[in-house]
C-alpha cells in the first residue's frame, strides 16, 4: 500500500586474550564508592526523567510527526578530549561537538545495547582501529586489529587477534603484541604482513618509542607450523629503520606488504610529509634486515599533508580474480591508496607502476591520490588489502569509527568495528573505479527473503516494506525512473552534493528516491539511503549516492551528516543497489560498488522491532518503479577461541 503523505522535513538538530577479563582488575575501595555513588545519581536522574508522563521527551511541534525532539533535562555540554595527534597519529576522537554546546543524550541500556552489531567483528569490549596484517594461512584467516585492552578509547595501543574459516564467523586469540620494548613502547601501531617464498611470514609494523619516536620493527611467528599464530617474536635488532634525513619523528608509519621486484629484492612504501606535501617513501631489502631508502617517492602530492596507511597493489585489466601483491605485468594497473590525517578519508587512484624509476603514476591526475575517489563516502578509515591465495581474490578491511560522543562510547564498554571483508576488483567498464562487495561469505547468514517487484512509488510519496524488524537486513534494489520525466526535466546550473543541498527532505524534479532505513513507524527518526539524478544546463544527467544521517536519531550527540558522491552510470544499466544493515552501521554499495557509503546511526525510537523499511521517493515530478529482494540475517558467532591449548600460548 502506498503511504502519499508528503515527504516532510523535519526542524533541524542544533599480553592478555581481549575475551579475557582484563588483569589488574581489582579496584582500590573509594574507586568502588564513586562508581557505585555515580551509577546510583544517573538512576535517580533516569527515573526522574522516566516520571514526566512515561515519556523522556517533549515534542518542539506536536502536529509535525518527523519534528526533532529534545530531552526535557538540562546536562553539561560535551568537551571531547583529543585523543592521538598529540603522539603523532591522527585524531581518534570524534571532534564534532569540541566548539558546541551540545549536550550528552540520556542514553540508557536497552539503546546502546542495541547498537552493538550482530555480524561486523568487533572485540568483546574496549576500543579498536586499524586492521593490521591480514592473511590467510594454514586453513585460517587471521585479523590483527589496533586494540585497546583497557578503556573504550584511544590509548595504550597493542594487537589484537582473531581468527576464521570464512571471514564472517571468529574467535578470539590471545593478544598478538603488546607494548613490552623500548622501540613500541608508546604504542604498537600500523602495519603488514609479507609471505616469502618459503611460505612464512615476516610482519613489518610501525612502534611508537619512549620518546614518541616512530619507527619500523620487524616481527615473525614463534611456531611457523602453529596454524593459529599465536606467538610471536620481534626482531633482536630492532629498530630495522628510523626516520630518514628531512622526515620528522612523528611523521614516519604504516609499512605496506612487501612486492618482489624483477632483481629479486623485496621493496614497500611507508607514510610520511614532507611540509604540507603527502608522500610515500620507498625501500628495498633482500632480508628484511638490511633496508635500502630508494631517491624520490612512489607518489607525492601537494597539500595532501601526512599519509597514513598506504597501501599499493595490482588490479587485473582483464580477469575477474584478485592478484599477488608482487605481480607487475602488461595486463595490469596498480592502486594506490593512503590515509589522509587531516581529514581522515581514504583515498584511491588507479595508476601505472614503473618499477625501475620506482614511481607511479595515474591515469588521471584530476583524480590523484588524495584529491579524487574514495573507497568509502562514509565512516571508514585505515583501510588495507590483502591478496587471499584461498580464493584468488584481493580482500578490503576498513576500519569503522563510532560517531557518538565519547560519553556513549564509555557508558557502552566497547567502541569502533570493522566493516564487512569486501572484495576488491577494478571497474572495466569505467577504468577509473574501483568494485567493492561483500565476500561472498556473507550470503550465509541470510534467512527468510522477500521480494517486491515493480513497486510503483509515486513522487512524494513513502511504501513501507512488510519485512519484519528491520535491524539485520541484505537489500538488494533496482530502480528505473520514467524516462519521460527525465526528458522533460528541464536543466540547471546548479551544482548539486549530497553534503550541502539539504538532504533527502529537498525535491527536485528527479528525486530524490531511494530507501528509508531504521525508521520507526512516524518517521521520527529515519536514514535515507538513495540516488538524485541532477540535469544541467546542458541536458546531461549526473547521478548521486548519498545517505542522510539528519534524521537518524533525535539525539542531540551523534553525528548527523549528510554522506555522498557522484557514481558514474553508464547508458543502458538501471539504478541500483545493495544495503547491509546491521544495527548501528549501515554499508551501503551503489552500481555494484562504484560508489560505497557507510553510516553510523544511533536512532532512539528504530531499534528492536520498532526498526522498519520503507521505499520513498521526494522528487516533484518523476515517477520511479523498484524492484527489491531482502533477507533478514542470522548473527555471526564471534567469540573466544574454545579449548585453547596452553602451550601454544
Amino acid at each position: 500500500m502506498v503511504d502519499t503523505r508528503p515527504f516532510l522535513p523535519v526542524s533541524s538538530s542544533d599480553g592478555s586474550n581481549p575475551s579475557e577479563p582484563l588483569a589488574n582488575g581489582r579496584k582500590p575501595m573509594k574507586a568502588l564508592l564513586s562508581i557505585f555513588f555515580g551509577l546510583l545519581a544517573v538512576g535517580l536522574l533516569a527515573a526522574l526523567l522516566t516520571s514526566n508522563n512515561g515519556s523522556d521527551f517533549v515534542t518542539e511541534n506536536e502536529h509535525d510527526p518527523l519534528a526533532s525532539s529534545t530531552t526535557t533535562t538540562k546536562s553539561e555540554p560535551l568537551r571531547p578530549l583529543s585523543r592521538g595527534p598529540a603522539a603523532g597519529v591522527s585524531e581518534k576522537s570524534n571532534r564534532l561537538f569540541a566548539d558546541e554546546n551540545t549536550v550528552a543524550f540520556p542514553w540508557n541500556n536497552s539503546m546502546l545495547s542495541w547498537q552493538r552489531t550482530a555480524f561486523h567483528f568487533q572485540p568483546e569490549r574496549n576500543w579498536m582501529n586499524d586492521p593490521n596484517g591480514p592473511l590467510f594461512y594454514k586453513g585460517w584467516y587471521h585479523f590483527f586489529y589496533q586494540y585497546n585492552p583497557h578503556a573504550p578509547v584511544w590509548g595504550d595501543i597493542v594487537w589484537g587477534h582473531a581468527v576464521s574459516k570464512d571471514l564472517i564467523h571468529w574467535l578470539h586469540l590471545p593478544l598478538a603484541m603488546v607494548a613490552d620494548h623500548t622501540y613500541d613502547k608508546s604504542g604498537v601501531w600500523t602495519g603488514s604482513a609479507t609471505f616469502l617464498p618459503d611460505g612464512k611470514i615476516v610482519m613489518l609494523y610501525t612502534g611508537s618509542n619512549a620518546q614518541a619516536v616512530q619507527v619500523q620493527n620487524l616481527a615473525y611467528p614463534a611456531d611457523h607450523s602453529d596454524p593459529l599464530l599465536i606467538n610471536w617474536i620481534k626482531y633482536s635488532g630492532n629498530p630495522v629503520l628510523v626516520p630518514p634525513p628531512g622526515i620528522l619523528s612523528k611523521d614516519f608509519r604504516d609499512p605496506t606488504t612487501a612486492w618482489l621486484t624483477s632483481e629479486g629484492k623485496w621493496r614497500f612504501a611507508i607514510g610520511s610529509k614532507v611540509n604540507k606535501t603527502g608522500v610515500a617513501l620507498v625501500y628495498d631489502t633482500k632480508d628484511f634486515i638490511n633496508y635500502e631508502k630508494l631517491d624520490g617517492f612512489l607518489r607525492a602530492v601537494d597539500g595532501t599533508g601526512m599519509w597514513e596507511c598506504v597501501d599499493f597493489f595490482p588490479v587485473s585489466k582483464t580477469g575477474e580474480n584478485g592478484l599477488d601483491t608482487s605481480v607487475n605485468t602488461p595486463d595490469v594497473k596498480h592502486v594506490m591508496k593512503v590515509s589522509l590525517d587531516d581529514d581522515r578519508h581514504d583515498y584511491y587512484t588507479v595508476g601505472t607502476y614503473h618499477e625501475k624509476n620506482v614511481t607511479f603514476v595515474p591515469d588521471d591526475l584530476t583524480i590523484d591520490v588524495g584529491i579524487g575517489l574514495r573507497y568509502d563516502y562514509g565512516v571508514y578509515y585505515a583501510a588495507k588489502t590483502f591478496y587471499d591465495q584461498n580464493k584468488n581474490r584481493r580482500v578490503l578491511w576498513g576500519w569503522i569509527g563510532e560517531s557518538d560522543s565519547e560519553a556513549a562510547d564509555l557508558q557502552k564498554g566497547w567502541a569502533s568495528v570493522q566493516s564487512i571483508p569486501r572484495t576488491v576488483l577494478l571497474d572495466k567498464k569505467t577504468g577509473t573505479h574501483l568494485l567493492q562487495w561483500p565476500v561472498q561469505e556473507i550470503d550465509s547468514l541470510r534467512l527468510n527473503s522477500y521480494e517486491f517487484n515493480h513497486v510503483s512509488i509515486q513522487a512524494g510519496s513513502v511504501v513501507p516494506l512488510e519485512v519484519g524488524p528491520a535491524t539485520q537486513l541484505d537489500i538488494i534494489a533496482e530502480f528505473k525512473i520514467e524516462k519521460e520525466a527525465l526528458e522533460k526535466a528541464t536543466g540547471s546550473n546548479v551544482t548539486f552534493s549530497c553534503s550541502s543541498s539539504g538532504g533527502a527532505k529537498e525535491r527536485g524534479a528527479l528525486g530524490p528516491f531511494g530507501l528509508l532505513v531504521l525508521a520507526d513507524d512516524s518517521l521520527s527518526e529515519q536514514t535515507p539511503v538513495y540516488f538524485y539524478i541532477a540535469k544541467g544546463s546542458d541536458g546531461n544527467l549526473k547521478t548521486f549516492f548519498c545517505n542522510d544521517q539528519s534524521r537518524s536519531s533525535v539525539a542531540s550527540d551523534v553525528n548527523k551528516q549528510i554522506y555522498g558522491s557522484m557514481v558514474p552510470v553508464l547508458k543502458g544499466e538501471n539504478l541500483s543497489l545493495r544495503v547491509l544493515v546491521d544495527h548501528s552501521i549501515i554499508e551501503s554499495f551503489a552500481h555494484g560498488g562504484r560508489t560505497v557509503i557507510t553510516s553510523r546511526v544511533y536512532p532512539t525510537r528504530a531499534i528492536y522491532g520498532a526498526a522498519k523499511l520503507f521505499l520513498f521517493n521526494n522528487a516533484t515530478e518523476a515517477g520511479v518503479s523498484a524492484s527489491l529482494k531482502i533477507w533478514q540475517m542470522n548473527s555471526a558467532f564471534i567469540r573466544p577461541y574454545p579449548n585453547l591449548d596452553n602451550k601454544s600460548r
